[in-house]
């Protein structure tokens, strides 16, 4: 017996709207006032809270913070495209409340901080001491990323295990066939597994 859950994620990106989406003005090096793209103002908010399984402001102000300072492109600032990468990562998750939320925001910053190192990996990137600690740093970034997805998992699943057993039944003079059948050219079909056969008809053996 199985229990329904939702998925740890949005596996098919056709069964949900575009991602919500922000514009940035900037306004010093490290800080740029966000806005929405269309002027809907209302609408947009909802859909960041919507996007963050919230209904606070508070924490939608404190995660796009968090994204702003996570979101930084090397030697460019503070990076539209990169915010709303984020935005789109942390809505394919679908949280459903702030603590999967915080673990969606989590797994976004980890994930720019992963490409910012490796992008420090190609053509010219120092001394073989520097590379080492460059592809050590991003394993290090890339296991956490996967330690955090599972957490999430583990959150949204609670952690249960499911097995189901199904019964196979044999009819008296039936055969049943384990494995995989796949058919030949011929018709005939190939027994890849192994074959059991139950024959109930005396044969001289039973009793």
């Amino acid at each position: 017996m199985s229990r329904k859950t939702n998925p740890a994620f949005v596996a098919n990106a056709s069964q949900r709207r575009g991602p919500v989406r922000v514009r940035t003005r900037r306004i010093t090096a490290n800080f740029s006032k966000l806005y929405p793209p269309d002027g809907e103002g209302k609408i947009w908010w909802g859909r960041l809270k919507k996007a963050l399984g919230t209904g606070s402001s508070d924490f939608v102000n404190a995660s796009l913070l968090q994204l702003q300072a996570a979101a930084q492109f090397p030697g460019s600032g503070i990076s539209e495209t990169g915010i709303n990468a984020a935005l789109a990562l942390i809505e394919g998750f679908s949280p459903q409340n702030e603590v999967e939320a915080a673990l969606a925001v989590q797994m976004a910053c980890t994930h720019i901080a992963t490409m910012s190192v490796l992008a420090r990996l190609g053509p010219g990137s120092g001394t073989e001491d520097r590379f080492c600690r460059l592809g050590s740093a991003a394993a290090r970034l890339m296991r956490a990323f996967t330690t955090q997805f599972e957490a999430y998992r583990r959150l949204r699943h609670g952690g249960d295990q499911y097995v189901r057993v199904e019964h196979v039944h044999i009819n008296e003079g039936a055969q049943a066939v384990i494995g995989n059948v796949r058919p030949q050219e011929s018709g005939r079909a190939q027994l890849r597994e192994s074959q059991i056969t139950r024959d109930d008809e005396d044969k001289g053996g039973a009793p």
